[in-house]
């Protein structure tokens, strides 16, 4: 009797789920459209993951990001403010250098030859002008390499 309660648990949670995922449409997943212009906009938000961790161990620092209502490419200058949907790119400081990098690839950020020790990078969502429209600041640590045997 237990196990014929257990194989109508699973089906039901499996039919849940499932009939959620179908309920997903493209939208829901990619967000709006890119060639109809939107009225109204909402803020752009930026989202930013800590480090990953299997690489962080190997000094590695892969840092992946992604943003609400606003689209990474690299397109610049004030003739680009107008487009709908909002685009932009984000500028990357890495431990408060006087200078950052620009990332327009909407991919993950890849920092490589940090000594070990705490570190920081600063994202800034930026509109195609480079005025910041959303900034996090992810903290983390490289330790120290475990010595060779």
């Amino acid at each position: 009797m237990n196990a014929a309660l257990d194989i109508m648990a699973v089906l039901a949670a499996s039919t849940l789920f499932a009939s959620a995922a179908i309920g997903q449409s493209a939208r829901d997943v990619r967000g709006p459209s890119p060639l109809v212009a939107i009225e109204n906009e909402p803020p752009a938000r930026l989202i930013i993951d800590p480090p990953l961790a299997e690489q962080l161990a190997h000094g590695l620092v892969f840092i992946q990001y992604t943003t609400e209502n606003l689209r990474v490419v690299p397109v610049f200058g004030k003739g680009a403010l107008d487009v709908s949907p909002r685009i932009g790119h984000l500028h990357v400081t890495v431990d408060d250098a006087p200078w950052h990098f620009v990332d327009a690839s909407g991919e993950t950020v890849i920092v490589v030859g940090l000594p070990p020790g705490p570190h920081k990078v600063l994202f800034e969502l930026a509109d195609p002008t480079h005025r910041v429209i959303d900034s996090k600041t992810v903290s983390f640590e490289i330790p120290v390499p475990a010595p060779r045997k």
